[in-house]
């Protein structure tokens, strides 16, 4: 059974800063990607960054320069630092992992909250 916990998610004003972590544990195959999605109220989910085995990162326009998403392969973490934060970047972070069969998997979420 696979397990992915995410934390750092939070409350913090208009330009703040945020890092979120998750988490993998549990049985499964070497990992490929590891990315978080997010998700606001009434909105599809989307892909914010995700970052391969090799090292290589993808955003979504809206986040780049702000956001940056690295990994610890070795504590199969993931890790998003989101700076500038913006009133439309509230959602709920979702942390994603596929591993080397495609097999994916989901954590619960971390909401994220701007506001002053």
């Amino acid at each position: 059974q696979v397990q992915l916990v995410e934390s750092g998610g939070g409350l913090v004003q208009p330009g703040g800063s945020l890092r979120l972590s998750c988490a993998a544990s549990g049985s499964f195959f070497s990992i490929y990607t590891m990315a978080w999605y997010r998700q606001a109220p009434g909105n599809e989910r989307e892909l914010v960054a995700r970052i391969t085995s090799g090292g290589s990162t993808n955003y979504v326009d809206s986040v780049k320069g702000r956001f940056t998403i690295s990994r610890d392969s070795a504590k199969k973490t993931v890790y998003v630092q989101m700076n500038s934060l913006k009133p439309e970047d509230p959602a709920v972070y979702y942390c994603n992992v596929i591993d080397s069969r495609m097999s994916g998997f989901w954590g619960p979420g971390a909401q994220v909250t701007v506001s002053s």
